[in-house]
């Protein structure tokens, strides 16, 4: 996910000013700093990741503070407030960033912010050269199960020692496998993968050995196999558990001699490659059943390394969104984001298909609710606690402009390693229950203050802190 994002608030009215500093704090949770159209252009220093321009005194000195902007940072996202009657100068609009309306909304608020911090983070790893997001190649994760894999990744890297990688589908056993390549003395040869189940069996000998021109009908030339792509670095052998007996026979051969012949010819070709296998079934009852040769098995289990189901790790949950979030930003695929209710719900959920059911749900997500917030309403049925209803579509962008509203932690959950900003959650799940207290008293603020247990004219100051109105208007802004 991006980082954290200071905005810059150009305003010429002091009250306006205010107003809306306080709301944007509590929207962004992050500095907020505020400044006339006079002096604009000299607050924009390289802290500053977004200007948010609302009213000057005239259109021209309006006009004049956006282009100052624009040309002391010329990358810089400037997101342009338009009034309630739409008095805002057209060129001044068609060249913002984003536009945003008054009275303001929580939900295009959150998307313009969010869509700025990436667009600024694209742009920084353009101007550094690009970062190197290639799918968890540190192996993403602060949970006991993920630091013990790491170390044993550690301890057999840098050896030639054959690596089988047990776990379900979906734990992420090639990311092990290419940690593996990475971290070994073979990192600058190839790291070639190959499914053993997805092969028919009657194909596979030539997909692993290679085969010579005319060896059977089709063969219309020579073709090398994975073992000579792979010469001189690491083959990974996924789904063994699903390689036909005759091939295990073959197989057994290279990695006792570390010869073979490619298909139709007698000559033997060396392999000097490093084998690393993964299975997601229990190879010891498929040797019982008399579908897994045992003297295969003891070859391949050199090294075993288990890879824990997203069950047994949900601590990790919210890196590996972070990452996965990252990465979809890199390539362009777009963004979201989610609020602290949904995040919780993601940890509650169990995850049956590991960290890619994670990942196609994450893809799903972005497409639905393009550089969007996420809340736990906004979630696949599944995916959402129970007793909690789907958002319906109009709501998201009918809200007023409140922070995201978590549900309380449940008791059973824990303190995310990572930890929380303890602040912004306690203040998120007043806020939630302000609203549902106003909702239940249909908007009497004191019917609302007795639901609470507190007196009116304090519920009317926290009304006036989170920018709350019944009319979902914000602060009379």
């Amino acid at each position: 996910m991006p980082d954290s994002t200071t905005i810059l608030l150009v305003e010429d009215d002091s009250q306006q000013r205010d107003k809306l500093a306080v709301i944007l704090e509590f929207v962004a949770q992050e500095p907020v700093i505020c400044s006339d159209c006079s002096d604009a252009a000299e607050r924009l220093d390289e802290q500053v990741e977004a200007v948010m321009l609302g009213h000057c005194e005239t259109a021209k000195v309006a006009a004049d503070t956006f282009a100052a902007l624009q040309a002391k940072v010329p990358e810089i996202p400037i997101l342009v407030l338009v009034p309630e009657d739409g008095a805002i100068d057209k060129g001044i609009l068609s060249h913002a960033f984003a536009p945003i309306n008054l009275p303001m909304r929580y939900a295009e608020v959150a998307d313009a912010l969010h869509r700025a911090q990436v667009f600024r983070m694209g742009q920084k790893r353009g101007s550094s050269g690009g970062l190197n997001l290639e799918l968890f190649r540190s192996l993403v994760g602060n949970s006991r199960a993920v630091i013990e894999v790491r170390r044993l990744i550690e301890q057999v890297a840098n050896t030639d020692a054959t690596v089988l990688i047990l776990g379900e589908s979906g734990t992420g056993k090639e990311v092990v496998a290419r940690n593996l390549h990475y971290h070994s003395s073979r990192r600058d040869k190839p790291f070639v993968p190959i499914n053993c189940g997805a092969i028919p069996g009657e194909l596979l000998e030539s997909e692993l050995f290679g085969h010579e021109k005319g060896a059977f009908t089709g063969a219309i030339s020579a073709r090398r196999g994975r073992f000579e792509m792979a010469e001189g670095g690491t083959l990974f052998l996924d789904e063994i558990g699903d390689m036909p007996m005759p091939m295990q026979v073959k197989m057994l051969r290279v990695l006792q001699e570390r010869v073979y012949e490619r298909v139709g010819s007698n000559k033997e070709l060396s392999a000097d490659v490093r084998i690393v296998a993964a299975t997601h079934r229990d190879l010891e009852q498929l040797i019982a059943a008399g579908k897994f040769r045992e003297d295969l098995y003891y070859r391949l289990n050199v090294f075993p390394i288990d890879m824990p189901p997203l069950r047994e790790r949900i601590e990790d949950v919210p890196l590996l969104v972070n990452e996965l979030i990252a990465r979809m930003e890199h390539e362009k695929r777009g963004s979201v984001r989610f609020t602290p209710a949904a995040m919780i719900a993601l940890t509650q959920y169990r995850w049956p298909g590991n960290v890619r059911e994670l990942s196609n749900l994450l893809e799903r997500l972005v497409i639905m609710y393009p550089y969007g917030v996420v809340d736990v309403g906004d979630l696949p049925e599944k995916f959402r606690p129970a007793g909690v209803e789907a958002t319906p579509t109009e709501a998201r962008y009918e809200q007023p402009l409140a922070a995201p509203a978590p549900q309380s932690l449940p008791s059973s959950a824990r303190l995310p390693r990572e930890g929380l900003d303890l602040k912004e959650h306690i203040s998120n799940v007043e806020c939630t229950l302000i609203k549902q207290a106003l909702d239940e008293a249909d908007g009497v603020v004191a019917h609302a203050a007795k639901r609470l247990k507190m007196r009116r004219t304090t519920l009317v100051e926290k009304l006036r802190k989170y920018g709350l109105q019944r009319n979902e208007s914000v602060s009379g802004i």
